[in-house]
């Protein structure tokens, strides 16, 4: 048994379900991308800073190397250098740590951004395909000599509507009691048909058999 049911009907409405879940997540992923580089803008400018700060700071420190090439006065013409130099590597130092921020930032929203709507709409898909799987794949394995059809026309009996029960007798009841094995199959075929199930051709033609008798 696989994971598609074996009636038409059935599997397209599941195909058309999976294509849906799909186009969906793809659909959110693109946002999600769109949300984090709209995000990641914001730290141009602190990024830009940032780079002016480092080649202002590598002038700074080339010219007080050169200053303290002069005689006598090159360490005092050197310090005021170093200084700026420094001030510049605190303001480089604010700059990265704006653009780590900004770009977590944008990562963690681009992440909810595509989780939150997609997990949502998993949350109900998924259960549903699990469910039909497991409910399909153990009738699946009862689907192997006309007596098992009994056991299909009793869980009609059992989960099927009245008004569905009631267009295939007026007794259900009665005639799954006796045998009465058109009434059966109907009942067997109605329940097969939510499990997206088909009967095997062999059981079929045992079953056609024995309702003409």
């Amino acid at each position: 048994m696989g994971i598609y049911a074996k009636r038409p009907a059935k599997m397209i409405g599941q195909l058309v379900g999976d294509g849906f879940v799909v186009l969906w997540a793809i659909g959110w992923a693109i946002v999600a991308i769109f949300v984090h580089r709209v995000i990641e803008v914001l730290a141009t400018p602190a990024r830009e800073t940032a780079r002016t700060a480092m080649r202002l700071a590598e002038n700074f420190r080339e010219a007080a190397a050169e200053a303290a090439k002069v005689p006598v006065a090159g360490e005092q013409m050197r310090r005021p250098l170093d200084a700026a130099a420094g001030t510049l590597g605190s303001l480089i130092d604010s700059a990265n740590d704006q653009v780590v921020s900004i770009e977590r930032l944008a990562l963690i929203v681009g992440w909810l951004v595509f989780l939150i709507p997609v997990a949502t709409v998993v949350a109900f898909w998924l259960p549903r395909r699990i469910r039909f799987y497991r409910q399909a794949h153990a009738s699946q394995v009862f689907l192997d000599s006309l007596a098992d059809l009994d056991l299909f026309a009793l869980r009609a009996m059992a989960a099927q509507p009245l008004y569905v029960l009631a267009e295939i007798s007026d007794d259900p009841v009665q005639a799954w009691r006796s045998g009465d094995r058109e009434v059966i199959n109907k009942l067997a075929e109605v329940e097969l048909k939510r499990n997206g199930l088909q009967l095997p051709a062999t059981l079929r033609a045992v079953s056609d058999e024995a309702s003409i008798r």
